[in-house]
């Protein structure tokens, strides 16, 4: 059974920081490319930050420069350091991993995490 499982929202001031961690289990990890996703309430579902197999990093233009997205696949997680963060930036954060094969692909989702900037 594969689960994902996030953890670290909550609410935070504007300008704060926070972690979110997903952890995996059910997969062979380190062969999954990971991402963050997001969803305000009202607005469709938006990429965050990607990483990967071999680590490379994407992300998007209104945390760029803010947020690190990060693997350790020794312990089947992914991370989401966000900093300065603003009111816009709250949202239901999802994890997102991905197996794209010649024959397809398989993703998995967590179940979210909120985040609430809001002094």
């Amino acid at each position: 059974q594969v689960q994902l499982v996030e953890s670290g929202g909550g609410l935070v001031q504007p300008g704060g920081s926070l972690r979110l961690s997903c952890e995996t289990s059910g997969i062979i990890f380190s062969i999954y490319a990971c991402a963050w996703y997001r969803q305000a309430p009202g607005k469709q579902r938006e990429l965050v930050a990607t990483i990967s197999v071999g680590g490379s990093t994407n992300y998007a233009d209104s945390v760029k420069g803010r947020s690190t997205i990060s693997r350790d696949n020794a312990k089947n997680t992914m991370y989401l350091q966000m900093n300065s963060l603003k009111p816009e930036d709250t949202a239901v954060y999802y994890c997102n991993v991905v197996r794209r094969t010649p024959g397809g692909s398989t993703t998995y989702w967590g179940q979210g995490t909120q985040v609430t900037v809001s002094s």
